[in-house]
């Protein structure tokens, strides 16, 4: 027999259902951004980036090459304003989570063209002394065509190509 169940009832089982997903969505949530050490990627921390075994090639590579010293991952690879900083921190942190739960990223890593990007406006941020009588279209040779600073300098950063 079926009784009837008041809307009052059945609000207050709809609220305990919706308040069960959300406590589940929010702990496993924070269960994953624990185990996937997420607070260090906020970090200036280099080790931080070795979190995913993809990278340990890079970071080897970085301890051994010149500009150990003198940079870090975030110093090349980020934008150096904050709010640029986190948006790509973000982008990148959503990316490679992706990729590494479904297991489609490419072996050895490679960088995305925009990143590349990134990496160059760096170079020549921290280089501007060095580089700044070489306008990009005289350097590259082609009017209007930008020559990647890695093309020639990378093994700057990583080490000697592998």
């Amino acid at each position: 027999m079926n009784l009837p169940v008041s809307p009052r009832a059945r609000l207050g089982l709809a609220a305990v259902a919706a308040a069960v997903l959300l406590g589940a969505l929010a702990g496993s949530g924070a269960y994953t951004f624990s185990y996937a050490e997420g607070l260090s990627y906020l970090s200036t921390d280099p080790k931080a980036c070795v979190n995913c075994h993809v990278m340990r090639e890079q970071y080897d590579g970085w301890q051994k090459a010149s500009h150990h010293a003198h940079a870090t991952c975030n110093d090349c690879h980020v934008p150096q304003d904050a709010l640029g900083k986190y948006m790509t921190k973000a982008a990148h942190g959503w990316r490679h989570s992706k990729a590494f739960t479904l297991n489609d990223f490419a072996e050895p890593i490679r960088i995305l063209p925009e990143d590349l990007d990134i990496v160059h406006d760096n170079c020549v941020r921290c280089h501007a002394g060095l580089v700044s009588e070489l306008a990009p279209p005289q350097h590259a040779g082609v009017p209007g065509e930008r020559v990647a600073c890695t093309r020639c300098h990378g093994s700057v950063a990583h080490g000697p190509p592998r």
